[in-house]
């Protein structure tokens, strides 16, 4: 003898599965806010109105012909290494910002001193992670600004 399907069992397939889909939408909306770090630009207009400078100031930097290489030592300083044409930038100095992609923590000031192989080491060590290294590099009155990735 087989139970009869009655509308009991149908409610509760319905609540059930609701019920999961709601769930799965909570989860999915709380773990979208709270790995949300901001805002990419403040205000997308403006930013839409200066992407030509930008496009024209990455020409000007490329056509410096600065070689360059972000990197971390195994203390976790931040290295950058700068050369023209195969040899060393005399007066390179730099400085820079250490942000966590998502914001999750607060951004890292970098401060930098050259080191004995002509390369600039951040006097900060970044804690263990994937960290954003925006860098404004100088020399001669020729300014070159990096953004890469380093963990």
């Amino acid at each position: 003898m087989t139970k009869r399907f009655t509308g009991w069992h149908m409610t509760a397939i319905l609540v059930g599965f609701f019920s999961i889909v709601i769930a799965v939408n909570v989860y999915m909306a709380h773990a979208a806010i709270s790995t949300f770090g901001g805002t990419v630009v403040d205000n997308s207009y403006v930013a839409s109105q200066e992407f030509n400078g930008w496009l024209a100031a990455a020409k000007k930097q490329q056509q410096l012909g600065w070689k360059t290489g972000v990197s971390l030592d195994s203390r976790r300083h931040v290295r950058i290494a700068a050369s023209l044409a195969g040899g060393a930038i005399e007066g390179l100095n730099g400085s820079g910002q250490a942000s966590h992609p998502l914001g999750a923590t607060l951004p890292i000031t970098l401060t930098f001193s050259v080191a004995a192989d002509g390369s600039l080491q951040s006097a900060q060590a970044l804690p263990t992670g994937r960290w954003l290294v925006h860098a404004v590099l100088r020399s001669s009155g020729e300014t070159v600004k990096l953004s890469t990735d380093v963990q």
